[in-house]
């Protein structure tokens, strides 16, 4: 298939990479004279050429309701200039820092906008700059909005945030204000899960415990089995008996016995033989699955990669920790 090259879409493209570049980040900005931009709508230059006509017809037919008509939507567009850009000009703008997501999820970004001024501000868009989804908003006077916009961040790791811009049209719609703004926060991007891991690995012997361990049958470490009369309520596995509908209690003696740990070269090793980075991003992905997996079972389990190992815990605080781990490996 061939490529079609769009010279004015390249040009676009390195404008406002160049224009980005020479912006400052920030996670807090103040739109003033200086960053505030305006420019006539397709309807404004619409008008704009009704209203030339309408003069050039007044003139020759001497028209006195003509020139009537054509002074007064003259300054209906002029007074909207000036009430557009005034409803973008003073605000400010402050980020809310988002919290870490899995790749491919919809990352929201938080924007407080707040209002020093007397008037409400109408009709206020802000987006990802560059995409089509905008948020729209009124602030009060001498109040606050938030708004919440989002992205897609594919890979995994830390990544800055996207540039973003507001822009109004209020009130006729034929002029454009908008601003850029660059923040300088990031955002942790964790791997995405993999849809249908295999079963969780098999439990290692615990350090200085028995020497051998062992295996269920599906070669699965869950540290349950099949519930006895008699086992105390607080041993029984809920979660997994509203999954299985069978109802299953803790071992106690084989958590004893063995940990959980998962092993990013091991996992590397049990997939097909692939180029490096694939084949390390696949693993993560399944380690990101099971630490989700483990946890929600309420299991005890460790993290091992290159250079860093993670002892056997669990609760939220550990899961961050496996997924932080993961995230920037």
């Amino acid at each position: 298939m061939a490529l079609h090259w769009n010279p004015v879409a390249r040009v676009r493209r390195r404008f406002q990479a160049w224009f980005e570049s020479r912006m400052p980040r920030r996670d807090s900005a103040e739109l003033t004279q200086r960053n505030v931009y305006i420019l006539p709508t397709r309807p404004g230059l619409m008008l704009g050429l009704t209203l030339l006509v309408l003069l050039v017809a007044s003139i020759n037919y001497q028209l006195n309701l003509g020139y009537l008509l054509t002074f007064m939507l003259t300054g209906a567009a002029i007074i909207g200039i000036h009430v557009c850009h005034g409803t973008l000009t003073g605000l400010t703008m402050h980020l809310i820092a988002p919290d870490a997501q899995f790749a491919g999820a919809n990352t929201p970004i938080g924007i407080q906008l707040n209002n020093p001024s007397q008037r409400t501000r109408y009709g206020i868009g802000l987006a990802v700059l560059g995409s089509e989804s905008w948020s729209w908003t009124n602030v009060d006077p001498l109040g606050s909005a938030k708004v919440h916009i989002s992205f897609v961040a594919r890979t995994r790791g830390l990544h800055p945030l996207p540039t973003l811009t507001a822009e109004t049209r209020f009130p006729l719609g034929t002029f454009r204000v908008w601003s850029v703004w660059r923040p300088a926060a990031q955002v942790l991007i964790y791997p995405a899960p993999e849809l249908q891991p295999p079963p969780l690995p098999p439990g290692e012997p615990r350090s200085g415990g028995a020497q051998t361990a062992q295996r269920h049958t599906t070669g699965e470490f869950d540290g349950v089995r099949a519930y006895r009369r008699g086992d105390p309520l607080k041993l029984v596995v809920w979660k997994k008996a509203a999954k299985s509908d069978e109802l299953v209690s803790r071992d106690a003696q084989q958590a004893q016995r063995l940990e959980l740990w998962l092993d990013l070269a091991a996992t590397e090793q049990t997939l097909p033989a692939r180029a490096t980075s694939a084949t390390r991003e696949q693993a993560l992905s399944r380690l990101c699955a099971w630490v989700l997996q483990a946890e929600s079972r309420g299991l005890r389990y460790g993290l091992r990669l290159a250079g860093r190992e993670i002892p056997p815990d669990s609760g939220p605080a550990h899961q961050k920790n496996c997924l932080q781990a993961l995230a920037l490996a």
